[in-house]
Formats: C-alpha cells, structure tokens, sequence
C-alpha cells in the first residue's frame, strides 16, 4: 500500500517498544526537492514515522533516502510540503527554535563523522559540553554509560584513527544518544562493515531501542538489516514513495519494483541507470 493514501499506519513494533496505540513522531507532508533546475528528487512524499518505533527507508541509490533524513533535520527545506515535528512546522520556526529543537535529535552518519583531534570519551562528551551545563563528573557518569553499553569502554583513549570502523560507528552511535534525543536517524549505519560487523551492529540498535525507546529512523541498502531491525518499511523510488507497511507486509509486497528490491532479483522495473 502507498503511504501517499494513508501516511499514519500502525504496525506491530517489531523493535519491543509498544508502538500500537501511538501517534507520529514526525510527518512529511507532500514534501517535494529539486536541486539546481534538475527534475524532483523528491517528488510530493508523504510519510509518517511512527513515536516509539524503527522506520527503514530504503530505494535505489540516488531516490532521494539520504534528501529525506537532511529534511527532517531541518538541514535542508522543501521547495513544498511540510515537515511537521511532534506536530510543529519544522519551517514555520524561528531559527532558535528549531536549533533548540535539534538537540532532541541524535545522528549517526555514515562514517561516525567523529572529530579526530579528540579521543573517543571527548567526542562522545561533546553534546553535554556544548549544549548543558553540566559538571564534568556528571558527564563523565552519562558518557560512561553510553560508552559501555556500546562496548568501546576499553578505547576511551584512542583517537579516531586507532580504531576499526565498527568501533567508529559504536562511538557515533554512543555520542548520538548522550543528550537522551527523541528521535535518532542513521543513515547508512553498515555503509563499509562485514556482514557480521552489520549483525552486531543492527542488535545494538535493538537493544538500545528496546532500553530507551524513542522514534528510529534508518536509512540503508541493507535489506538483511532493514528486515532485522525495522518495524516499518518505506521504499523511495524515482521521488516518490512506492510503498509503505510493516516489515512483514513490505517484504511481502505485491509492487513489483518493491519485489525486486528486497529480492535482489536482476529482472524487473530497476534497471543500471
């Protein structure tokens, strides 16, 4: 089913966080981003992403995923449409307010995008030094647990460039939930790991979401990792949203681009272009 019709579906909460009875999180609204004269990359999306629960986005490369993520974090503002966050209009905001609103966002990027100038307990201490004024022992006491619960406690003196790609992502993925956000996003959290890197690293988003809750929202090609960790799926393609559901109901889709995709077949509507 297309989420154009009907963009606040519920679904099962694969993730062990309750999510039947809730609302959105956020709503993209007939949001529509083109860039330089060219044709939309998004082209009037509708989506809602469900509080409490794990929302994948998955598409071809180049529909448009990672320009869904940038808008709901307010890095970039659609040409028309809406994003509504916890039922405010992300652009009807002064600036401030939606500066202020950011810090109830977590972010990991693909890289961990850690600063390398510091060691790993510094980048993930970070928010709290920049946005609160709290003491350092008790940031020390937050940054501490977050570092254990990803498993880097053993590389609080490493800089970036000491560690593994996995652990750049665990550190990210630590520094990302320090201010307690709401809502956290990733954008391709597998992008450059192993197969069983990916594993460890879809069961530290389960079970830090199951622990903490709040609304996920994943951007990958993964589709091993989309169907372990996701309680619902959109697919992007051409700008447009062309499904929408549970995982169980998405991966038992009857679109057929959307067949394609999660079965990695060669024939079907996705071509080399």
């Amino acid at each position: 089913m297309s989420i154009n019709s009907d963009y606040s579906q519920q679904g099962a909460g694969r993730g062990g966080v309750g999510v039947e009875e809730t609302s959105n999180a956020v709503e993209i609204v007939e949001v529509t981003k083109a860039f330089g004269g060219g044709p939309p990359v998004l082209d009037g999306v509708s989506v809602g992403l469900r509080e409490g629960a794990i929302t994948t986005m998955m598409g071809p490369s180049g529909t448009g995923k990672s320009v869904l993520l940038k808008h709901v974090v307010g890095l970039l503002e659609p040409d028309d449409g809406e994003i509504r966050i916890f039922g405010d209009d992300l652009w009807e905001m002064t600036e401030e307010q939606r500066f202020e609103l950011r810090k109830r966002f977590g972010l990991l990027f693909q890289d961990g995008a850690l600063f390398g100038s510091m060691n790993i307990y510094d980048n993930v201490a970070f928010p709290l030094r920049k946005h609160t004024r709290m003491s350092e022992s008790e940031i020390r006491e937050v940054v501490m647990g977050y570092i254990q619960e990803v498993g880097l406690e053993h590389a609080l003196d490493r800089a970036p460039n000491e560690i593994s790609g996995g652990m750049k992502k665990r550190a990210g993925f630590a520094r990302a939930l320090v201010m307690k956000p709401e809502i956290v996003m990733f954008d391709e959290p597998d992008s450059g790991l192993d197969p069983v890197r990916t594993r460890l690293l879809c069961e530290l988003i389960l079970k830090t979401h199951q622990e903490h809750g709040g609304t996920y929202l994943v951007i990958t090609h993964n589709i091993d990792a989309a169907q372990t960790v996701s309680d619902y799926i959109g697919v992007l393609y051409q700008g447009k949203l062309a499904d929408y559901g549970t995982t169980d109901d998405v991966f038992n889709s009857d679109v057929p681009m959307v067949g394609q995709l999660l079965r990695a077949e060669p024939d079907g509507p996705l071509g080399m272009e």
